[in-house]
């Protein structure tokens, strides 16, 4: 480093700021306002030239950084777990920082960096001030909601600086009982209400809690009127006070069009007497969600480690030889770790223009990772199992392979990048593959050329899907897309972006397949399936993810699932996987999934085999086939259930307050849902317990176990030995459902209290 770094804006990372930032980027009248900036390790004194409404003055910065930050979770030992605490590399740089102070509204302040002879350029800005006109607040109710109504008078604010308009701010009466749900997959509550959040895609490696892959900017409010929901109609970022400061305000900040004269904020409202009728109309409007096929709905299995043929053949084999049914598999460590194109050790030739390669142009060694791709998928498919393959949407740096290095350059000679501000190439300032090229899929040629790419696995490889990771790695509102969009508005529209190409591909190679997401945004559930990322193997992590399911569906991601009992770190308990298991198995997807642990011993794969022998506990593989044989069971069920709820505006995991509006009680339980109209699910979430108390709303159920009846409603106490999780059936639907329950493989293994 040779020169004063100092970006006002930052990196773009949507929590921790820069060192080398201004804080906040947009001042605001009388807060305080701090700059950072590196320097040469060489550095031993740094100073700021500021102007102050043209009046100079000069300040002495200290050494350090601009603020302090928690490093995150580096003991797992995963191979992601480091490099997501890790933080900003700049190598023996050093920080500094500086504060201006406060200032009223309206002033203008220039300021640079000195040292030695070495300055760095002028940056201005103007501080800002919350003002009553300077946009305009759109309230769209025609669909019924008398949204305008509550609207607290003079509460819309617009933060100007210097005549641009950078957000609105208003707010909303809530009514006591009211409770918040929706805003997209949330894994720290079920209710909203009470908490601070916002909307934005990040990607937060475990322990997300307020954070989230998927967010949407959604509520549907439920209280003892009638129900409502709330959508602010943008892609651009939203801050939500639900009633954090306020009991009875909901206070949502939104940013805006800065280049706008008048920039506009629409607030859409939607009533409809149900929650079906609002979750509806707002899919209606903003993507409606479509079926998955029917082979989705069957047992997944997924370990970062089988990354060889011979490990793939050998676990679904196991599997099967245990009488455990397998209907997906997600191969993730298939290919060269560059392309992500190309199988690893396949020889071919490289394409010097980037072009597409076919099935015919690669050789498979006898001796390498996948001696047969064509036979080893065939042989899938006879034992009924379909196929996903990973996949990542960028172009990595620092890797040596000739096929990557062409390919780096079709996409920035052929104009196929998601570009800076300057119109260079962006490269991924994020933590996982930092410095990577990210291919711009708002443009059509360069989707048409990331998926020829890719079209032999599908047409000839016969492959039925595609684990669709990441898409979170558009950083900077700066950053600018082909269809003339800017990174505020695009960045979080990229991962429907992402897996829509992919959903493209699969269509047009005839196989009716779908994309394995953690990452989306408004109208995620048009491009199925999902999952909820990346989580420890812990109780804690466990409940967190039944409450993202729960949101995630009233925000209208209707395939949902999770890496049951986790995927990183040392393995769960036996009693934690088998809880999970059963959960899962009353989920959209069931899956189980491992993080790659260097293939290091002990083994660290969540499949039921190891587990038993990791843990000692002979249940295991039991209790774990007779959960999968019953998901087996039910996928018929499940499948009509899923596409009579996209027809009626419900999802498939449907929080209680979908069905019983009215029912204050519900709230206390908030880790209940239906699954489908008819499958009430009561998850065991605390350890050590071979009983569960439930709650049982309005009408009749039947246990599937005992065949006891329970009316409505009424809290019950159920035996919950581990391979007969609490579930009652409704009693209109018992003819169809119970046999579904009889003569299942023999569980007394996993029979009696947890150990």
């Amino acid at each position: 480093m040779s020169a004063i770094i100092h970006r006002p804006a930052g990196r773009g990372h949507a929590y921790r700021p820069s060192l080398a930032q201004r804080l906040p980027v947009h001042p605001v009248a009388d807060d305080p306002i701090r700059l950072g900036a590196l320097t040469p390790a060489s550095t031993e004194e740094l100073h700021v030239e500021v102007e102050v409404d043209g009046v100079a003055t000069e300040l002495r910065a200290s050494p350090g950084p601009l603020v302090e930050v928690e490093d995150g979770d580096r003991g797992d030992g995963g191979h992601l777990a480091a490099a997501a605490a890790a933080g900003e590399d700049v190598g023996d740089a050093l920080a500094w920082h500086v504060d201006l102070g406060s200032f009223p509204a309206g002033t203008r302040l220039a300021y640079r960096w000195r040292t030695g002879d070495r300055t760095s350029r002028w940056e201005r800005c103007v501080v800002a001030s919350w003002e009553t006109g300077g946009g305009a607040l759109t309230v769209d109710t025609s669909d019924g909601a008398a949204v305008a109504d509550r609207l607290i008078g003079g509460s819309l604010r617009w933060l100007i600086a210097d005549g641009q308009v950078l957000r609105a701010r208003f707010s909303l009466r809530l009514h006591p009982d009211e409770h918040l749900v929706g805003l997209g997959e949330r894994f720290h509550a079920l209710d909203q209400r009470g908490w601070r959040v916002d909307t934005k895609v990040f990607e937060q490696y475990k322990h997300q809690h307020t954070r989230t892959y998927l967010p949407v900017p959604f509520l549907l409010v439920v209280g003892a009127g009638p129900v409502w929901g709330l959508h602010v109609d943008t892609t651009r970022r939203c801050w939500w006070d639900l009633g954090a400061s306020d009991p009875d305000l909901l206070t949502v900040e939104v940013a805006c069009d800065p280049d706008a004269d008048t920039p506009e904020v629409v607030l859409r409202s939607y009533a409809a007497g149900a929650p079906a009728g609002v979750l509806s109309a707002f899919w209606r409007r903003s993507g409606h969600p479509v079926p998955a096929p029917s082979w989705a709905l069957r047992p997944w299995i997924s370990g970062n480690e089988w990354n060889t043929q011979e490990r793939v053949v050998r676990e679904v084999s196991r599997s099967l030889d245990e009488g455990i049914p397998v209907g997906v598999l997600v191969i993730e460590a298939w290919a060269d770790e560059a392309t992500f194109t190309c199988f690893r050790d396949a020889a071919y030739d490289p394409h010097p223009d980037g072009a597409a390669h076919r099935l015919e142009d690669f050789t498979f060694p006898a001796d390498g990772a996948w001696p047969d791709p064509v036979g080893m998928v065939e042989w899938l498919h006879e034992q009924d199992v379909k196929v996903l393959l990973w996949q990542i949407p960028l172009l990595p740096e620092g890797v040596d392979d000739p096929q990557l290095r062409h390919d780096r350059e079709a996409l920035v000679t052929r104009g196929f990048a998601v570009a800076e501000e300057d119109g260079t190439p962006y490269r991924n300032r994020g933590w996982w593959f930092p410095g990577a090229l990210l291919p711009d899929l708002t443009d059509p040629d360069c989707v048409q050329w990331w998926i020829d790419k890719r079209r032999y696995l599908v047409e000839q490889l016969g492959i039925d899907g595609f684990k669709t990771d990441g898409g979170e790695h558009a950083w900077g509102d700066e950053l600018r897309y082909g269809d003339g969009s800017r990174g505020d508005v695009t960045n979080d529209r990229y991962p429907n972006l992402y897996a829509g190409a992919y959903h493209r591909l699969l269509e047009e190679g005839g196989r009716d397949g779908v994309t394995f997401s953690r990452a989306g945004s408004t109208g995620a559930g048009a491009v199925p399936c999902h999952w909820a990322g990346d989580e420890d193997s812990t109780w804690d992590a466990y409940r967190a993810a039944i409450a993202a399911g729960l949101t995630a569906g009233v925000s209208g991601v209707v395939y949902w699932g999770w890496d049951h009992g986790g995927f990183s770190g040392e393995i769960p308990s036996a009693e934690l996987y088998l809880r999970t298991a059963a959960q899962a198995c009353f989920s959209p997807i069931m899956q189980y999934h491992a993080e790659y642990n260097h293939h290091r011993q002990p083994n660290r794969d969540r499949t039921p085999w190891n587990i038993a022998e990791r843990t000692g506990d002979a249940r295991v593989v039991a209790t774990y086939r007779r959960l999968a044989v019953l998901r087996e069971r039910l996928v018929d069920e499940i499948d009509r259930q899923a596409r009579r709820g996209l027809e009626v505006g419900l999802p498939l995991m449907r929080a209680l307050c979908l069905a019983w509006p009215d029912d204050a009680e519900i709230w206390h339980w908030p880790q209940q849902y239906l699954l489908g109209d008819d499958l009430l699910v009561a998850p065991v979430t605390e350890p050590g317990v071979d009983r569960w108390t439930m709650y049982v709303p309005g009408d009749r159920w039947i246990d599937p176990w005992t065949s006891a009846v329970h009316t409505g409603p009424a809290t019950v106490e159920l035996a919950a030995p581990l391979d007969q999780p609490p579930v009652l059936v409704r009693a209109t639907a018992s003819e169809r459902l119970l046999p579904l329950f009889a003569g299942l493989p023999d569980g007394s293994n996993g029979s009696g209290s947890p150990t």
